[in-house]
């Protein structure tokens, strides 16, 4: 116990105010426009706790926000692709976990930047429902693929949504059903940083406390989204992706220089 009350007299308490706050509002944003909460977060924990530390904090807030959430929307999830994405994904969450510090992740940040930012043309800034049919067996790739990349990267939302959105999910069953596969995964990542010794005892409680903050804005979030339609849902999931894209396009952008 005393261990503990050293660990956290020794962290400015504005570190954990802010990434109580950070964490609240990305995911109040996240609920409403389908994910992203993660990619948000990534500014602001690297800034404060360093680069290198983010990916494990974010992954292990996003993974005790995936467990509020599954409670949430437990009702919506539909299992049928869940048991196609997540064991792929786990074998991809654990090799990254492996060779996450001898890789550098600035490239793949790029690479899916440029793809957020493309939906939006994709899907003529929401007039269409589906740009390709994505049939239930596509995601054991999908898994094995998002899963090794977020855990390098800390975290990849947004780029699923165009998978789900066309393969007909929407809304309340888009949400359950992403929280879902990403809770199961995050199981792995968060045993794979664990034993690979990337979780200190300070990053533990940077992930808590961002995670706590998750939680509350998770509940705050499900208010708002039971008041959206399914179009202006589709509208700020598109946004979303975007406005992740255009952040993770100009944080990495110097891989090309």
């Amino acid at each position: 116990m005393s261990l503990v009350l050293d660990l956290l007299q020794a962290i400015p308490n504005w570190h954990l105010i802010g990434l109580f706050v950070a964490g609240m509002l990305a995911f109040i944003i996240s609920i409403i426009s389908g994910g992203g909460g993660a990619i948000l977060l990534i500014p602001v924990t690297s800034w404060m706790i360093g680069a290198t530390a983010a990916a494990p904090v974010i992954n292990l807030a996003t993974f005790i926000s995936n467990g509020s959430r599954m409670y949430l929307f437990w009702n919506h999830i539909d299992w049928s692709l869940t048991k196609y994405y997540v064991p792929s994904a786990l074998v991809g969450a654990w090799l990254a976990a492996l060779i996450f510090s001898r890789l550098d992740a600035g490239w793949i940040q790029l690479l899916i930047g440029v793809f957020l930012v493309s939906t939006i043309f994709q899907y003529k800034f929401g007039k269409v429902n589906k740009t390709f049919d994505m049939p239930k067996v596509g995601f054991i790739p999908l898994g094995f693929v998002i899963a090794f990349m977020s855990t390098l990267v800390g975290g990849l939302g947004p780029i699923l949504n165009p998978f789900y959105m066309n393969a007909g999910l929407e809304k309340e069953n888009l949400i359950a059903t992403k929280t879902a596969n990403s809770f199961f995964v995050g199981i792995i990542q968060i045993a794979s940083y664990a034993f690979f010794g990337l979780l200190t005892a300070k990053l533990w409680v940077y992930g808590l406390v961002l995670g706590l903050g998750a939680v509350v804005g998770n509940i705050i979030g499900k208010r708002f989204l039971a008041g959206m339609s399914i179009s202006q849902f589709r509208i700020m999931l598109l946004m979303l992706m975007v406005i992740s894209g255009l952040i993770m396009i100009i944080r990495n952008v110097n891989v090309l220089f």
